[in-house]
């Protein structure tokens, strides 16, 4: 799994004019293939007066999902320089569709790598990007008198707390790179005199 990966802060429309052709690039994370295909199917159907709905996609932190779309341009000139500005920005889990709205101008080959390329690229920087980082899942159980401590302490020290529940002792899930569970580990038993338990889970990616 890769450590890292960046994806789009949020989703939004970026609108460039070039030549008279009007370009919006709508920008938006997506999970899956599936939530990709979705997205580009409402903007299509949002723009069907448009002269070309083009897309492309990164999904996966290792990018193993990529496609691109001309939607009759000539072919090379739009989704393939979509897709490759979004993995020059190391960009994952993230759909853009560019519509243009022909004015009349043709820009040639070079002039609609520029414009579908640059689109994307302008669109990133206005909507702005965000990392995320790979992160264990781990569960601490410790007993009520020291939960509440416990959890201000790990606050306190920027771990993730994601999510606590109270039973016969009170169980406090949170997030952490894997370098720090020896850490963790030490610190709960010096915390809690040795009384807390702690569970290593899955992985999965957070903000960073």
């Amino acid at each position: 799994m890769q450590d890292e990966y960046r994806t789009v802060a949020r989703p939004g429309v970026h609108e460039t004019e070039v030549n008279r052709s009007r370009f919006l690039c709508a920008l938006a994370p997506a999970a899956t293939e599936q939530e990709a295909q979705d997205f580009v199917a409402r903007v299509r159907k949002e723009h069907t007066d448009a002269s070309h709905n083009c897309f492309a996609y990164v999904i996966g932190a290792d990018a193993a999902i990529q496609k691109a779309s001309d939607d009759g341009e000539p072919g090379g000139t739009a989704g393939v320089p979509m897709l490759q500005m979004l993995l020059r920005r190391d960009m994952r889990y993230v759909v853009a569709v560019v519509t243009r709205y022909y004015g009349g101008v043709k820009l040639g080959a070079g002039g609609l790598i520029r414009a579908y390329g640059g689109s994307v690229g302008e669109a990133l920087d206005t909507l702005g990007t965000l990392t995320r980082r790979r992160y264990r899942l781990a569960t601490v159980t410790v007993d009520h008198q020291r939960a509440g401590k416990i959890q201000n302490d790990l606050r306190a020290t920027g771990r993730e707390v994601r999510d606590v529940r109270y039973g016969e002792a009170v169980t406090i899930e949170i997030g952490l790179p894997d370098a720090e569970v020896d850490a963790l580990r030490g610190w709960l038993a010096d915390a809690t005199a040795g009384t807390a338990e702690l569970e290593l889970g899955g992985e999965a990616y957070g903000d960073a």
